[in-house]
């Protein structure tokens, strides 16, 4: 591909063109963003060329976290956003959506076909008495059908909630009872790693444990059909007059879109609500401006191509499907990224990529280090010319993992080619905003193992143990402004008390004595470099993370302690730039049980049946004590501290101890674990 002018400088000379602002460098316009962000924010509306049937009174008429008010009496909607492109899109002969799975089949989903598709589902789901604020759930896999629902169910202004098929019914369960959804969407199979699964008994299972469902969908074969159940495929086929006039219905900009999940270490997965407008204005900034995905207003960018591998369960899913906001056409993979346990291949997804003619290629950081491991061959996967950029997410991504990367890539690209000098879009946000704090951009310098700058509108520091801001040093992940898709609230939190606690409790109004507040907690430690790069040292709070894929251990624990024999758990999850993921199961079994491979495997069974398989421990120890504070709370947190090194007088009090003889244990544990490692 010819290299183009990145689009966060198309955007920079924009705004001195436009408004007569000129920054000396990225850090200058980026700290602007952050701090005028009235300015910023009506310049992202404008530089996209946003529209709304309706005037807006102020861009934010409350600055505040939580509950800031942003673009108030404005109306848009996300379907609306991307439908505008078909006639554009079409014109230059561009596909709307290039799909593959394990089969190796290509299939191609036109603009006017995803049009159509969307205005088919959404006529069905009005007929159906679907009204706007009706949550709408689905249990499908990373297909064009599941992106077809997303948009039909967002036109009409219901709110869309979606898990992954790999999730176990109890895990689905805890996600979809706290929405009350009036319609389900499933599907009756997936297959992965080379095998099928059925998923008619979980369907059945989430319907009988959901009352408020009223009508269900299915993605898969006719004869699978319950009575009263309806096949997606003939709602998509049917001919319908109608279709030709539809048009997505305009709704407030605080509209709510979606609800996703985000599990903390205690109770139910947090039911997020963002809304249209927030979703909108932050998916054209991270895939247009820092992901450089390009704009479909500049004719030497339309075409891209933009493939990031993810699940239905991972909020990269959402970030994927955000590239139809500005006309580009996005590739999405169904299925292992591996191979099969017998067969184990990582090139699966690079000859996807070939075969899509991707532009842009995005995994989870261990992804990446899973095909290094593997010592792929970029040779032998076919034409890779077109990928211009690789993106990472989900956990840090180690220096010697891009360097590897980068040296491949240049044994298979033309000296002076863009791929011969492989740009890395390494991110770092989360599921509870759909942003990245931390992100890519393409004009400026790259040093493997960083990343490479803080994101546009984004006020984030580092804040030491005492609450300030800290420069080349480790500190919490902190956010002292507000962004236009934060939360608007969580989903059955009418007083917004497990909203508030969730992000702001660690630093309320006036903490310390600072005269600041509420500041947002990410949960994350950061360096923040003088030279404006970034580390990512993984999580600073108890929340299990496998490959960007986040459970609270809450979920975990119910899942195993329901087991006769356990009394007792307690499990950490370390993730720490330059080591390979580790997480350890520590449980208590009841006298006169072994443990055994068959208990070992019993534990790990209980895993994969009520969560995934994907949260499988590293490993499981029996352990006589769990600690636990004088009010008996599991220490998550100085277990996990320990084990990634910290002195043990800074990370727990003994004196706060329930039972600080076992502690002795764990500190021998956690020295054997280190001495064990390779340093980071």
């Amino acid at each position: 591909m010819v290299a183009r002018t990145p689009e966060i400088i198309r955007y920079r000379h924009w705004l001195n063109d436009k408004y007569g602002l000129a920054f000396p460098n990225y850090e200058a316009m980026r700290a602007w963003s952050a701090r005028d962000l009235d300015a910023f924010w009506r310049s992202i509306w404008d530089y996209f060329d946003l529209t709304s049937p309706t005037p807006f009174r102020a861009v934010l008429e409350r600055r505040k976290m939580p509950d800031a008010v942003w673009f108030p009496g404005a109306s848009v909607n996300y379907a609306q956003q991307v439908l505008r492109h078909v006639d554009a899109a079409d014109r230059a002969g561009l596909p709307a959506i290039i799909s593959s799975g394990e089969s190796g089949a290509i299939s191609e989903t036109s603009w006017p076909a995803l049009r159509d598709k969307v205005a088919a589902l959404a006529l069905h789901l009005k007929a159906r008495g679907v009204r706007p604020g009706d949550r709408v759930a689905a249990y499908l896999p990373n297909i064009p059908e599941t992106i077809v629902a997303f948009l039909a169910t967002a036109s009409i202004g219901a709110v869309w909630s979606l898990c992954a098929p790999d999730m176990a019914a109890p895990a689905v369960l805890d996600r979809f009872r706290q929405i009350e959804p009036k319609v389900l969407i499933g599907c009756d199979g997936v297959t992965y790693a080379g095998r099928a699964h059925d998923r008619r008994a979980t369907m059945d299972e989430l319907l009988r444990a959901l009352p408020s469902v009223e009508h269900v969908i299915i993605h898969g074969r006719a004869e699978t059909l319950r009575p009263g159940e309806v096949q997606l495929a003939s709602i998509l086929a049917a001919p319908n007059p109608a279709i030709e006039s539809f048009a997505p219905e305009w709704v407030p900009f605080d509209h709510p879109l979606w609800v996703v999940y985000s599990s903390g270490t205690t109770g139910l997965p947090k039911p997020i609500v963002h809304g249209h407008g927030g979703v909108i204005l932050i998916g054209l900034v991270l895939t247009a401006l820092h992901n450089d995905i390009g704009c479909s207003y500049a004719a030497e960018s339309f075409g891209e191509r933009f493939h990031w591998y993810s699940t239905t369960g991972w909020v990269m899913w959402n970030c994927q499907v955000g590239g139809l906001l500005n006309g580009t056409t996005v590739c999405i993979f169904d299925g292992s990224p591996g191979g099969t346990k017998d067969n184990p291949d990582w090139t699966t997804l690079w000859r996807f990529a070939a075969a899509a003619k991707a532009t842009f290629f995005g995994a989870g950081a261990a992804y990446f280090a899973s095909c290094m491991k593997a010592e792929i061959d970029l040779a032998q996967v076919g034409d890779l010319s077109n990928i211009r950029a690789l993106g990472s997410t989900g956990s840090p991504l180690s220096q010697d993992v891009q360097e590897w990367f980068n040296d491949r890539f240049r044994r298979i690209s033309a000296p002076g080619s863009e791929a011969a000098e492989m740009w890395w879009a390494n991110i770092s946000g989360g599921t509870d905003m759909v942003y990245a704090f931390v992100a890519g951009n393409r004009a400026l310098p790259q040093i493997p193992g960083t990343l490479q700058c803080l994101a546009l509108g984004c006020a984030v520091e580092a804040f030491d143990e005492s609450g300030d801001g800290v420069i080349g040093e480790v500190g919490e992940l902190v956010c002292t402004e507000p962004l236009p898709s934060m939360p608007l609230y969580f989903w059955n939190d009418p007083d917004g008390a497990r909203y508030r606690a969730s992000y702001f409790e660690t630093y309320p109004e006036n903490f310390a004595g600072s005269g600041r507040g509420p500041v947002w907690r990410h949960g994350d430690w950061i360096r923040i470099n003088p030279d404006g790069t970034c580390i990512i040292y993984g999580r600073s709070d108890a929340t299990i993370n496998r490959h960007g894929l986040r459970m609270g251990t809450s979920e975990l624990y119910s899942a195993i302690e329901a087991l006769p024999e356990v009394m007792d758990s307690l499990v950490v999850d370390l993730e720490y730039l330059g080591r390979e993921s580790y997480m350890p199961l520590f449980v208590v079994l009841r006298d006169g049980h072994p443990f055994d491979d068959a208990m070992k495997a019993k534990l790990n069974a209980a895993i994969a049946k009520s969560l995934s398989p994907r949260f499988l421990p590293s490993e499981i120890i029996a352990v006589a004590e769990i600690p636990r504070t004088l009010s008996g709370k599991k220490q998550e947190l100085p277990i996990k501290k320990l084990l990634l090194g910290h002195p043990v007088e800074k990370v727990i009090n003994k004196d706060a101890m329930a039972n600080p003889d076992c502690l002795g244990w764990y500190i021998a544990f956690a020295e054997k674990y280190l001495a064990s490692r390779p340093a980071a």
